[in-house]
């Protein structure tokens, strides 16, 4: 058997993951299966190396019980068995510690290394598994049994074809990993004994340890092969991918690189040539700064900001961000104005084109105008227009930019709770840019457009700041002349704007910013009016929208009133669109189907094959036949509603009051008040006082699972529950609404206007209110009060005089104590 030895390291390695030993075993490695090992051998622990027969292997010994059995060993020349540790850690293995298949060895040579270590060269013999652990002093001694190999025939040339697959996967591995000797592939190819080469490799490749104790503890020789194939395959594939990834990244740097040393000799190029792309850059921002209309601070920040881009290089991240800052600074529209058209006649004419109703507003809008031409400068207005949704508050700015020949934005606020949309963000942040408000003007290319601020009510805060309190600069006319946005660094002019908030509901609108705009309620319309709008704007624009002529269809008025009356409960009329735009789309339907239209004219009794059944039924007022049914009116986000406030009575030991409809905190409270004002003043209604000590009050608002608060039927329940204990009936045709105070005073309630459209559907004559809302009715149109007569009140004592007749109810209870006491 012929032997050479090459100790390719200095200091063998532990880890097992190089090739520190290269041997070249020629010869018949059969011969070491057929030596004698003796029943009990001492053992070597090893920490995380595996060796396999044949093979050669240094191992470092650190252990003062190792180092002990090397020597012994060495001086004897005895065998020793070699295995594996579970946990290199470990210090003094017992059996449980060890992996129970190993190989017989034989310490070739022992070097002591100059760096004070020993190594010692092990070459296996034969598999073998340790049985029993016998001694542990002065080392390891163990029970062992001498495992066969199961070899296969000289002449099998599947496993020969094994072998060669297993040498070429493996100088494969070892060409694509940097972890090997240049020399190691060499080594591999001239290993011409198969069974050798299998645990050769097995022995030196970095697989891991369970893998290699799993190769190990196969007899077979060709299954172990087998195995050892399918490792190889994977390491294989993921060295190769491995330096794919490293491949990749290396030839992304080597193309940076490249670009930048190109880009240098552009500049070079450029700089021979008369000046690079840069300078032009920066020298066209100056000459664009030169025709910019700004003031001398702005102008002196801009051109320091330049020579800070000049020095700065084109590669550095920061170039693009000072660049954009520059740009953006540019951009902006200052002291670019568009001229007012102050034609008020024409200005008039554009707002009732495009709107009916909204007199107000309209009003405002006129009369900013003439201030304007009388003046020739001034601060525009900030106006907020809060009502119901759908009444035209947003599509009225656009008709305002056309009447004033202005530029028209149009910025939503709903869900903003971030502070920079409105500020913006410093620009030394990465992606940094303008507020809305700041990109915005950029869009309309003027510093005066009509600005819509729409859904202000919707703005919200959270830790990224309150965007409200960001408003208030914007839309405070002393304040804006400076705006400041964050991005910019500089104050930029706002006061020409003209700012128009929208909004459904003041409440939620912070104090502060509420303070700073000039509220202009659009409310809802009453039918004529939506017929009026839906005649004039949306037939025509519905009839556009789904390919018909002007022509092709006819929705009459009484058609269209069927529509507002029965299809749709709203105060605007974007409800009342969608039902047109239904009806036209089953009528292109049809001629798309049949080429003609079977109806031309949509007649009311033919909504219900266009839009089904009736979905709303109109409020009416429902008599005055039963004791304490009372008719109150109600504001609504969509509009004003009537109610009824029934009281009834029952007997009992009295003192109960009990209160149903789904009611608010305030609608409670109100209720409590007028049956003790009521209580206070009996003798005003001739009640005997023991009738509350006998019977049991219980006061409804139907409608139960619709949510009702607020004060507004605070006589209407003082006067139900009076008509209720009197049993006389109240005026017919009579609504009302109004506060009331525990002194019986009438105190004044807001959605007038809502509440008298309610009541001129529901067919009411006579409405009680407030003196102080007299203000109120003086300022509405005479078209809404047209049929309608009002009772002005100061105190529940009038409302009683005025609601309650002389008339006992046809089913009148008798509530005399005196005669509940006979019966008894």
């Amino acid at each position: 058997m012929k032997k050479r030895l090459y100790l390719k390291d200095t200091e063998a390695r532990e880890e097992g993951n190089t090739f520190s030993v290269i041997a070249d075993f020629e010869g018949n490695e059969e011969q070491l299966m057929d030596i004698e090992v003796n029943e009990i051998l001492p053992i070597l622990p090893l920490r995380n190396m595996v060796l396999f027969p044949g093979v050669f292997m240094p191992v470092s010994v650190g252990r003062k019980t190792s180092m002990k059995l090397v020597r012994e060993a060495e001086k004897k020349g005895a065998y020793i068995g070699v295995v594996c540790q579970k946990v290199a850690e470990t210090e003094m293995p017992s059996l449980e510690d060890l992996h129970t298949i190993g190989t017989v060895g034989k310490i070739i040579r022992i070097l002591e290394m100059p760096d004070q270590t020993t190594t010692i060269i092990l070459q296996g013999v034969k598999r073998m598994e340790l049985e029993e652990i016998v001694d542990t002093t002065p080392y390891l001694k163990g029970r062992v049994k001498a495992l066969g190999e199961d070899i296969p025939d000289k002449n099998d040339k599947e496993f020969h074809a094994l072998v060669e697959a297993c040498k070429d996967l493996t100088i494969r591995y070892i060409k694509s990993s940097d972890m090997f000797p240049q020399d190691s592939a060499f080594a591999i190819k001239n290993i011409t004994n198969p069974m050798f080469l299998v645990d050769f490799i097995c022995t030196n490749l970095p697989l891991k340890k369970d893998e290699k104790i799993e190769l190990l503890r196969i007899d077979a020789l060709r299954a172990r092969t087998y195995r050892l194939l399918e490792i190889l395959n994977r390491e294989v594939q993921l060295a190769e991918i491995k330096e794919s990834i490293q491949m990749r990244a290396r030839e992304d740097i080597d193309q940076q690189q490249r670009e930048y040393f190109l880009q240098q000799q552009i500049k070079t190029i450029q700089d021979e040539l008369g000046g690079g792309g840069q300078e032009q850059e920066i020298e066209e921002l100056r000459r664009k700064a030169i025709a910019t209309k700004w003031s001398a601070e702005v102008r002196d920040t801009f051109m320091k900001e330049v020579d800070k881009l000049e020095r700065t290089h084109p590669q550095s991240p920061d170039y693009s961000v000072q660049l954009n800052y520059l740009q953006t600074m540019l951009s902006l529209p200052w002291g670019i104005y568009t001229t007012d058209n102050l034609n008020l006649v024409n200005a008039e004419k554009t707002l009732n084109k495009d709107h009916y109703g909204l007199e107000k507003v309209k009003e405002r809008i006129l009369e900013h105008l003439a201030v304007l031409k009388l003046k020739g400068d001034m601060k525009s207005p900030i106006i907020c227009l809060y009502g119901p949704p759908g009444v035209g508050k947003t599509s009225l700015g656009r008709s305002i930019a056309a009447a004033l020949k202005r530029k028209y934005i149009r910025m939503s606020l709903g869900g903003v709770h971030d502070e920079a949309e409105i500020r913006g963000h410093r620009k030394t942040y990465i992606g940094a840019m303008p507020g809305r408000i700041i990109k915005s003007l950029i869009k309309a290319g003027s510093s005066n457009p009509v600005f819509i601020l729409d859904e202000i009510d919707k703005v919200s805060s959270d830790r990224q700041g309150d965007p409200s309190s960001a408003l208030l600069e914007v839309l405070d006319p002393e304040q804006n002349t400076t705006f400041h946005d964050n991005f910019l660094d500089v104050d930029y002019d706002l006061s020409k704007v003209m700012f128009i908030a929208t909004a459904n509901n003041l409440n939620t609108i912070p104090g502060p910013l509420l303070d700073r705009m000039e509220l202009i309620e659009v409310s809802g319309y009453i039918t004529e009016e939506k017929i009026e709008i839906a005649r004039r704007h949306l037939v025509p624009k519905e009839l556009e929208a789904n390919g018909m002529k002007k022509n092709d269809i006819k929705i009459p008025k009484n058609t269209l009133e069927a529509i507002i009356e029965s299809y749709t409960r709203e105060s605007g009329v974007r409800e009342l669109e969608k039902k047109i735009g239904k009806i036209l789309r089953k009528s292109a339907r049809q001629y798309a189907t049949d080429g003609y239209f079977a109806k031309q004219e949509i007649k009311p009794g033919d909504l219900y094959e266009f839009l089904g059944a009736p979905e709303y039924t109109r409020d009416k007022y429902q008599g005055n036949e039963y004791a304490g049914v009372v008719t109150g009116l109600a504001w609504t986000a969509v509009g004003g509603e009537i109610l009824f406030v029934e009281t009834s009575l029952s007997r009992g030991k009295g003192g109960r009051l009990t209160l149903t409809g789904n009611l608010g905190d305030v609608m409670k409270e109100s209720a409590m008040l007028a049956l003790e004002y009521i209580k206070a003043h009996a003798s005003l209604l001739n009640l005997d006082e023991d009738i509350f000590d006998n019977w049991n009050i219980h006061v409804h608002v139907p409608e139960g699972a619709i949510p009702k608060d607020g004060p507004s039927a605070g006589i209407t329940m003082a006067t139900s529950l009076a008509s209720a204990l009197t049993q006389r009936k109240v005026k017919a045709n009579l609504a009302m609404t109004g506060e009331i105070t525990l002194r019986g005073k009438v105190l004044p309630v807001g959605g007038i206007k809502e509440k008298i459209l309610a009541a001129k559907r529901a067919g009411i004559k006579n409405i009680i209110l407030s003196e102080e809302n007299r203000k109120n009715i003086d300022e509405i149109q005479e078209i809404y009060l047209k049929g309608l007569t009002f009772h002005y009140v100061k105190d529940v004592k009038e409302v009683f005089a005025i609601a309650l007749t002389n008339e006992k109810v046809a089913d009148a209870i008798d509530l005399s104590v005196k005669k509940e006491k006979k019966a008894e």
